[in-house]
């Protein structure tokens, strides 16, 4: 009989998902032979349930859980079963008992974060879902999605996860993997549309918030970012990893005080953590507090010796001057786990101490196996930017934009700063931010994010910028309104005009013109051996993929380089080429030229750059804040050995510079 009775639960436990009606007959028939059996009456109960009957459900679930109120399991269903009456107070009272009996009830968890969601109680119902995520675990079914992830087979890993969500199966799981895909493959309009998918799904899903709200700081729409991040604030009032986010944003948000304050309360909280020191200093640094940022970095070194960041940011301020130093670095290194970021921290910050020594060939090495860490972490495909530029000349022709003169606004606001990093882009933004008609704001990545928007999903990319050819008149108006109101926040001072400094804007110039047809576009231009090596020595906090190989450096100043030389064919004289060494070597008379491009008066207090107060959220902020000095334009000849590769890769770009350069004074 027990056999039999075992046998006819498996059956109804099999149909319960396919024919409830089937399953609740079963269990009806196991409680006429055995009345009271609680597997039974948990599978009628759900049978019920799911066939619409709630009512019965209810009566059968209450009757229960008085005569077994200590079991978690049945607890559980009454929840559930309160839940699909509408009893949505009585389901949260049964399902914080399921969860005091068993914390380890994943399914209740992830109830009770939907009955207090219904119940407008947001940050309890976040606060369970965080249970829930932690208990659930990574499904089965999608671990060959996982291990080709892991090995970088991103293609591979997106097939399995894409085949997954297409059964039904686990389809939070699967879309946070496509989100992790994306994010890995810099695609941010799939990341997003991945990540808006799990919210829709399952809107207490912080891991997918807080990752869509540091999307949303990289494309510079902070006010969004904040809000989504103060709700994460409310299920994790003390969450560390969303206090230095929040942090981020405010520091975006051009409320760098605010920031700090943040990161100071944390550092109450947590006295001993070092990264938060580190993270302190840099705020520091930005401000222009030089001797604040030192204690910080040196600090955090007191409380984890082998913390690599430091070292490099105590690096960048030429602050690692003691006799012993070398010493320290390479037994740091040599302490330092092999595949981890800060051995990759301690190669660049021994390449900067050895370079400042003068041991140029010690340096090199360890600027070389640095750059080979950081390279290995991640994908880029240096050919798809060359691809890119083909098509760009293509599209943005000398007909093109004259078929299209007098489109977009009106609005001379706008000074494009333009062109690769360590070009001197950053020194010509404190110039021009000297400027009493001028302000000085950011990185701004409101232009990227449009390209991005035009460009499409990855499937669809390979159509920008031949697209933009169907923008009608309004619509490129419209694109202008939408930057101009994107950039409105970072206008602190509302001056007339203001500079957008992102280097890579080079790559959207024919929209830029469409756009802005009277805004004004700085070209910063250094040899490119100069500038080539300024960014292969350097560690940059994010992005800048094409800077840790010099094969592909040089592929990616080349294709600068023609696509500045095709905007010079099409609109000549549209784009004001700045040299960094004639502007090295002729500050007043290179100023002046810089801001009669503009439509500016000379101002003197241009050439006082370095005594300008304001945040430069850069890898430059420290020179910036000194005259210019004329020993580091040709710091790259003691290297010239070593940059074979670069130089091979830009052929003719590096002996016609001088001409080029002298062609243009």
């Amino acid at each position: 009989m027990l056999a039999s009775i075992d046998l006819e639960l498996m059956r109804a436990s099999m149909l319960l998902e396919t024919d409830p009606a089937a399953a609740a007959r079963l269990a009806g028939a196991v409680l006429k032979a055995q009345p009271g059996h609680d597997a039974a009456t948990l599978l009628l109960t759900t049978a019920c349930r799911r066939l619409g009957d709630s009512a019965s459900a209810v009566d059968i679930m209450e009757a229960l859980g008085k005569l077994q109120p200590d079991a978690a399991l049945i607890q559980l269903e009454l929840g559930r079963t309160y839940a699909a009456c509408g009893r949505v107070a009585e389901g949260i009272s049964a399902l914080e008992q399921a969860l005091k009996l068993d914390q380890t009830l994943v399914d209740a968890w992830s109830e009770v974060s939907k009955l207090h969601l219904l119940a407008g109680r947001t940050g309890a119902a976040d606060a369970a879902y965080i249970k829930y995520r932690r208990l659930a675990g990574n499904p089965a079914e999608l671990s060959d999605a996982y291990r080709a992830f892991d090995l970088g087979q991103l293609p591979a890993a997106e097939l399995e996860a894409r085949k997954v969500l297409r059964s039904g199966g686990s389809p939070v799981a699967a879309l946070t993997l496509l989100a992790a895909i994306a994010s890995r493959r810099g695609d941010d309009l799939g990341e997003e549309l991945a990540l808006d998918q799990i919210l829709a799904q399952a809107p207490c899903d912080n891991a997918a918030r807080e990752q869509l709200a540091q999307l949303q700081l990289r494309q510079g729409r902070t006010e969004e970012a904040l809000k989504l991040i103060e709700r994460l604030l409310v299920a994790q009032p003390r969450g560390r990893s969303l206090l230095i986010l929040k942090a981020e944003a405010l520091e975006l948000a051009e409320r760098p005080a605010e920031a700090l304050r943040v990161i100071e309360d944390l550092l109450a909280e947590h006295p001993n953590d070092a990264d938060l020191f580190v993270i302190a200093g840099n705020q520091r640094r930005y401000s222009g507090q030089t001797r604040e940022a030192l204690a910080a970095y040196r600090h955090a070194l007191e409380l984890q010796p082998g913390n690599g960041l430091a070292y490099w940011a105590l690096a960048n301020l030429d602050a690692l001057d003691s006799p012993s130093i070398v010493e320290t670095l390479q037994q740091q290194l040599t302490a330092a786990a092999p595949a981890g970021y800060d051995a990759t921290c301690f190669e660049f910050a021994l390449g900067k101490t050895l370079e400042d020594r003068g041991d140029y060939a010690a340096s090199f090495e360890h600027y070389e196996r640095g750059n080979r860490r950081a390279r290995a972490a991640f994908h880029y495909d240096a050919t798809a930017n060359t691809a890119f530029v083909h098509r760009f000349k293509a599209t943005f022709t000398r007909q093109f934009f004259e078929q299209r003169a007098g489109w977009g606004s009106p609005a001379a606001d706008p000074i494009f700063i333009v062109g690769l990093p360590r070009s001197g882009s950053t020194l010509l933004e404190q110039i021009l931010a000297g400027h009493s008609q001028i302000e000085g704001t950011r990185e701004l990545p409101h232009l990227p994010a449009l390209a991005r928007e035009l460009a499409g999903l990855p499937e669809t990319a390979a159509r920008y910028p031949e697209n933009v050819a169907a923008l009608t008149r309004s619509d490129v108006g419209a694109l202008a309104q939408r930057y101009l109101a994107s950039a409105r926040p970072h206008r602190l001072r509302a001056l007339p005009r203001f500079i957008d400094k992102m280097h890579g804007n080079f790559a959207s110039l024919g929209i830029i013109h469409l756009m802005f047809p009277r805004a004004t576009i700085v070209d910063a231009r250094r040899h490119p051996l100069g500038c080539g090596f300024g960014c292969y020595k350097q560690l940059f906090s994010a992005g800048m993929n094409f800077a840790y190989d010099l094969g592909e450096l040089g592929l990616y100043y080349r294709d600068y380089a023609a696509l500045m030389d095709h905007i010079d064919s099409v609109l000549p004289g549209r784009v004001h080429r700045v040299h960094y060494e004639q502007l090295v070597a002729d500050d007043e008379r290179e100023v002046r030229r810089l801001l009669d491009a503009c439509g500016l008066a000379f101002e003197p207090q241009c050439l006082r750059f370095h005594e300008l107060e304001r945040v430069a959220q850069t890898v430059s902020s420290q020179q910036v804040r000194r005259p210019i000095y004329t020993q580091g334009v040709d710091q790259w000849r003691h290297y010239e050995r070593w940059l074979e590769p670069l130089k091979a890769v830009l052929g003719n770009l590096v002996d016609e510079y001088p001409a080029a350069f002298l062609r243009r004074r």
